[in-house]
């Protein structure tokens, strides 16, 4: 497992570099048609997303309105004027989703808290895996056409907010990611499928920059209809 982990960071641009920035900043398009279900309107206004790669804090900017942004910790969720005046905000975020299913409406700050989140595990994959209270271990091996997937799963501590405790990330041949299966816990925890593709490189460090998150059948294949969430990531810097 450790020499997998070890080909998997190295491919992505190794932890020796990672551990030389402290943020990510990319510019994000979202789409799909969960936005629809929670009743929020999804524009394809280009957005700029702020992320710390060693503790757990994520904000983006517009939000709302063209001088306000987000502030994501896992115990705090804000909506700030850039000034930082507090416009909206809520402690243990995570109750904000007691008893919602997947067609549950959501609010803006339920929006901001799952952007947060969302964005924070998917810019820092895979180097999380190997962040403090993570457990991985190797599942079996996917078959997806021609291509066998190495398999890690994860499960997250508390400490993390994330999709759900459990994960799994599947990596090729080259050891770069391919595939992202979680459950949304804040929607009902239904399961979910993400492919990523259309790698790019930033600062040395390897990231895609296409994301389309889909449900997922019960024999785990991707259910390819509806979309629920897609993803452009562009002008990546580290620093």
């Amino acid at each position: 497992m450790k020499d997998l982990l070890t080909n998997i960071i190295d491919a992505h641009g190794g932890i020796a570099r990672w551990n030389s920035f402290q943020k990510v900043e990319a510019t994000i398009v979202s789409g799909g048609e969960l936005w629809g279900m929670k009743g929020l309107v999804q524009d394809s206004n280009p957005r700029r997303m702020t992320v710390s790669l060693h503790e757990e804090f994520a904000s983006v900017t517009p939000f709302g309105a063209a001088d306000q942004r987000t502030s994501f910790t896992p115990d705090r969720i804000a909506i700030e004027k850039l000034d930082g005046t507090v416009v909206a905000e809520r402690r243990d975020p995570r109750a904000l989703f007691d008893g919602h299913e997947m067609l549950t409406p959501w609010g803006p700050l339920h929006r901001a808290y799952f952007n947060g989140y969302a964005l924070w595990t998917y810019l820092t994959t895979p180097f999380h895996l190997v962040m403090k209270g993570v457990e991985v271990s190797e599942r079996d091996p996917w078959r997806e056409g021609n291509e066998t997937w190495r398999v890690v799963r994860a499960r997250f501590p508390k400490s993390i907010a994330t999709h759900s405790d459990i994960q799994d990330f599947f990596f090729g041949e080259d050891f770069l990611l391919r595939r992202h299966d979680y459950n949304v816990d804040v929607s009902g925890g239904f399961d979910a499928a993400q492919n990523v593709f259309n790698y790019i490189e930033a600062d040395g460090i390897k990231l895609p920059s296409k994301r389309l998150a889909y449900t997922r059948a019960p024999d785990h294949r991707v259910a390819l209809d509806p979309l629920m969430v897609s993803i452009d990531i562009s002008d990546v810097h580290f620093s």
